[in-house]
């Protein structure tokens, strides 16, 4: 054991982080680390850094919907067993406590309280009484409307569901709930333990689940006790040096004037890109010992680089959050945000980019434990109104225990698919999330605001990021300036287009020709 530990020690930096990271991901923790312990039954319990942010944006901006979760929309096709459903709800209610958490103040201090397992009220819209051509634009609407409904976090259930039957045999359940008890990869636990669920009650058998190791208020106990002392400095340190100096402001250009006030008005566009340049890029992703996010968010520096001419990018991604086994099966708010900040002023090649990606996102994950609230308090950049803390676009790849996509039933009788539903917000300028389909292909979303941004733009930044994708698959060693960013004869593309994009469309191609002067000391990652 001690060679072992003496070899790890010997790795450098980032190996050694990415080998913990991988230990915590297996549930085999540094001894020093612990368990997280079980907090004693209370009534009431302290909040996570996470739930804290939202509680005060919350107190800020009450009745206001921006923190729902993005509507969770499943499609039933077969005979549907009312009683089981209504089962499946009550069972993961009492399962994970999460759900019946309610926020209150106490002596001027944020708490939750855990409210004991009834009933879950199930809101039924029957549409067979409408025309067959008006039932999709109906649940469109209806989904829309749920996913904007407001919660109240001191009164009442943050969890809601609704059942839609669109046919004698075909129905619909959303499920909305508010972001602070909730998080992608808890959607994802959801959905798995509700056809699992179903399936028991819908033949008369018993719940089988295995207990859930940990609630999320022993979590969020746990993380309030951990980080303090030596453990926080470690972290605080690392951020500080690492988003020292002058912290750049994305330029990416915006087409209207940014509101004075955010409204998180926004939409989703969908790009599939297709599996045959999708396993080129896994390729060479493994090819430079990077992963596929590391290589995807590669290409995305490009086109922003491109975009704004700046050779400094800062970028917000999401990370689960959840190193430890016993966090893997509960639901509740884990996901963090990391900053990654690239400097690319030397003018490296696209496998030197990929090398320095690698190195900071690794660094990032080493350090990743300190939460994106209590950094924001640490640093205390100057807030605007109008524009996101540290960064104002985001990046993800979404790592969740299942992509979501695929919804499958045991039941011959029952068949079940997701259903796409755009909630119609947006809390950055724009962010795009990437999920991996294997042979499909890879999936890649874009959330804009529709204060700032046009569908035509989103869909030539999906173009673009595409274009880019297919070349340094075939010329990773291409340098970044000469990485064509427009399609086959997109260039010639001009008529109708606003005088504005057309002098984007001018500075890209402009950027492209003009060589970028390299640094003579190299690249130093």
């Amino acid at each position: 054991m001690q060679q072992l530990s003496d070899r790890i020690s010997k790795l450098p930096p980032e190996k050694q982080a990415l080998f913990k990271r991988m230990l915590k991901q297996k549930g085999l923790s540094d001894a020093q680390d612990g368990a997280i312990p079980r907090v004693k039954d209370s009534h009431s319990y302290p909040l996570s850094f996470a739930q804290q942010r939202l509680w005060f944006l919350e107190q800020m901006e009450p009745g206001n919907p921006f923190y729902n979760e993005p509507l969770l929309a499943l499609r039933i096709k077969g005979v549907l067993d009312r009683n089981a459903i209504e089962e499946t709800f009550n069972a993961l209610v009492i399962r994970h406590e999460s759900l019946r958490a309610r926020f209150a103040s106490v002596d001027g201090k944020p708490v939750q309280i855990i409210e004991p397992a009834t009933s879950v009220p199930i809101v039924f819209h029957d549409l067979l009484s409408l025309p067959l051509a008006l039932r999709e634009s109906e649940i469109t609407k209806l989904a829309q409307e749920e996913a904007s409904r407001p919660f109240d976090l001191s009164h009442g259930s943050l969890f809601r569901v609704s059942l839609l039957k669109l046919a004698e045999h075909e129905h619909a359940v959303f499920l909305e709930m508010h972001h602070i008890i909730t998080d992608g990869w808890s959607n994802s636990i959801l959905i798995n333990e509700i056809l699992q669920l179903y399936e028991a009650f819908s033949k008369k058998q018993k719940n089988t689940l295995p207990l859930v190791p940990i609630r999320y208020v022993d979590f969020a106990d746990w993380q309030t006790k951990h980080l303090t002392g030596v453990t926080l400095e470690k972290l605080v340190d690392y951020w500080k040096k690492q988003l020292s100096g002058h912290l750049p402001v994305s330029e990416f250009p915006l087409d209207f004037p940014r509101p004075a006030v955010q409204r998180y008005r926004g939409r989703v566009e969908t790009n599939l890109i297709g599996g045959e340049l999708s396993n080129k890029i896994r390729l060479l992703a493994k090819k430079q010992d990077c992963t596929l996010f590391m290589t995807l968010l590669s290409a995305f520096v490009v086109l922003l680089q491109r975009y704004t001419g700046q050779n400094e990018i800062v970028i917000g991604t999401p990370v689960a959050n959840r190193n430890r086994k016993e966090t893997e099966s509960v639901v509740g708010f884990f996901v963090n945000t990391l900053v990654i900040r690239i400097d690319m002023s030397d003018g490296p090649s696209f496998t030197q980019l990929m090398s320095r990606v690698r190195k900071t996102a690794i660094d990032a994950y080493a350090h990743e434990d300190l939460p994106f609230e209590k950094l924001v308090e640490i640093l205390r950049p100057k807030r605007n109104l109008d524009k996101q803390a540290l960064f104002q676009i985001l990046f993800g790849l979404h790592n969740y225990p299942s992509s979501g996509q695929e919804v499958q039933s045991d039941s011959d009788d029952l068949q079940l698919s997701r259903m796409e539903v755009d909630g119609g917000e947006s809390k950055m300028d724009w962010a795009m999330s990437i999920t991996d389909l294997n042979e499909e292909g890879i999936k890649a979303q874009i959330n804009y605001n529709t204060d700032l941004y046009r569908l035509s733009t989103m869909q030539r930044i999906h173009a673009e990021y595409e274009t880019i994708l297919q070349h340094v698959v075939l010329e990773p060693e291409t340098y970044l300036n000469s990485i064509p960013i427009f399609s086959s004869g997109e260039d010639k593309v001009a008529i109708g287009n606003p005088p504005k994009k057309q002098a984007i469309r001018e500075k890209l191609k402009s950027v492209r020709r003009t060589p970028i002067p390299i640094d003579s000391k190299g690249d130093n990652s």
